[in-house]
């Protein structure tokens, strides 16, 4: 699927690892070709092993494919990585908070990293700790959070650096459920409202059609089966069409 002024580009994609007894290498990506579209809510979804997480490194710069060619904003991740301070913010799965810091200092922390005055770092922190419905635990530290409320102070730090893309590797995969879908509607709106463009990674169905306004489902090795979008009137016997497909590809 083309898309209008992509600002992430995978054009023939290959990511091999290793060499098998063989002497063959295993592949993890094959002849990919993706393009994300600027403001784009994009979920990748696909069973454990089918190349995800690999795609996400790629886009990430934390790994560069073996054959093809990834740019995001019109460059290379890998090869221009510190250009890249800044403009793409990630979220794991794991909250990642420093124990020793509080949330509000955790928000700071990438802030500081692109020098950034102190008051207006604590300005830009508290901010997006009060979006995020923290006001009041901003001097806590990680130990006295619940697991929400850490994921929530993770949200906060990746979207205080006002980065323009932002990376979401399973963020609500270790909540509960209603923690979870909470959490994640919260996120979208945020997305939307700042004009952000996002990549998540998910393996839930349900997290896809809830979170996505297109929806990518994955075979291994990564490569796409399905490609579709979804609209603010889709209704709920059109996704019920849509979840039942993605579970027959998935299947397979």
């Amino acid at each position: 699927m083309t898309v209008a002024q992509p600002i992430i580009r995978l054009d023939q994609v290959t990511k091999a690892f290793g060499a098998s007894s063989a002497g063959a290498s295993f592949k993890a990506v094959d002849r990919l070709d993706l393009e994300v579209g600027s403001g784009q809510m994009l979920a990748l979804l696909g069973k454990t092993g089918c190349g995800k997480s690999t795609i996400f490194n790629m886009i990430a710069g934390l790994t560069e494919p073996t054959s093809g060619i990834v740019t995001v904003d019109g460059r290379n991740p890998f090869h221009d990585f510190d250009a890249f301070r800044g403009k793409i913010a990630i979220v794991f799965q794991n909250d990642r908070l420093l124990p020793w810091r509080t949330a509000v200092q955790n928000v700071e922390l990438g802030l500081e990293m692109l020098d950034i005055p102190p008051g207006q770092r604590n300005e830009t922190a508290m901010h997006w700790l009060g979006k995020l419905g923290l006001l009041g635990h901003e001097h806590d530290y990680p130990h006295a959070l619940s697991g929400g409320m850490r994921q929530r102070v993770s949200i906060a730090r990746a979207f205080a650096t006002d980065a323009n893309i932002l990376l979401c590797d399973e963020p609500f995969s270790a909540l509960d459920e209603m923690t979870g879908r909470t959490l994640r509607a919260e996120f979208l709106k945020l997305v939307k409202e700042n004009g952000k463009t996002a990549v998540f990674i998910t393996h839930s169905i349900n997290e896809a059609l809830e979170i996505g306004d297109r929806i990518i489902v994955l075979r291994r090795p990564a490569n796409i089966a399905i490609d579709l979008r979804l609209e603010t009137e889709t209704t709920v016997a059109e996704k019920d069409e849509i979840r039942q497909k993605i579970q027959n590809v998935l299947a397979m």
